[in-house]
């Protein structure tokens, strides 16, 4: 039985639109976050040998050892933060700390449910079969995986947009927000899933807005 107030997958995207953005500060964004597209390169490198790792320890013992889990985490949530600074959102003028904790003070969060039980026969096939709808939407959505994070696309365009309409009204427009953070939602949980930390398949939704969805009360 689902308790009111759960969301509906163990992957949780939050994020939080700054009241006061700088009109002009996005256009050397890209300048600024280079320092931390040079770790994240090696974060990545690493984080893909850590999944094979992880590939082999849940096949054998259908658990994903914890201290790597939380070490991919970490790399999912620089990320993330990352592109919510930049051009995967421009949400936000703070820069984002060198960190792989939960940072929840930053306004970009991410946290995924650790797993006690993976299953041994999914993942032989979720990462390259299963999520391959989900790819192609992802190739649509955010132009591919680059320097280890996603970046081009439909996000980005959106973003640029946001970036402009800053630059001539001093406002994101809320309904423009909410799309780009369903948007980077939707790349999150596939990331995870492709990643071997969850078992849950990503839903083909868009759930927009800055909090995660939550069911209905059940009884």
């Amino acid at each position: 039985m689902n308790t009111p107030g759960t969301s509906y997958a163990p992957v949780a995207v939050t994020a939080e639109l700054d009241e006061r953005l700088s009109r002009w500060l996005w256009l050397v964004k890209w300048i600024l976050v280079i320092p931390h597209w040079i770790v994240l390169v090696f974060l990545w490198i690493a984080f893909l040998v850590v999944t094979v790792i992880a590939f082999f320890a849940v096949l054998f013992t259908e658990r994903y050892p914890r201290a790597l889990f939380d070490f991919n985490l970490g790399v999912l949530r620089w990320s993330w933060r990352v592109s919510y600074y930049a051009y995967g959102a421009l949400g936000t003028d703070r820069y984002p700390p060198f960190s792989l904790g939960a940072e929840p003070g930053y306004p970009a969060r991410l946290d995924i449910a650790y797993p006690e039980r993976l299953s041994r026969s999914l993942v032989l096939v979720k990462w390259w079969l299963l999520a391959v709808p989900h790819y192609l939407v992802l190739a649509f959505l955010s132009g591919g995986m680059r320097a280890g994070w996603w970046s081009g696309g439909l996000i980005t365009l959106l973003t640029v947009i946001a970036g402009f309409a800053l630059a001539f009204t001093e406002r994101y427009p809320r309904d423009l927000f909410v799309l780009v953070v369903g948007l980077n939602r939707w790349v999150l949980r596939v990331a995870a899933y492709a990643s071997l930390m969850t078992d849950v398949y990503p839903p083909f939704r868009l759930d927009q807005g800055g909090t995660e969805p939550v069911r209905s009360t059940v009884g």
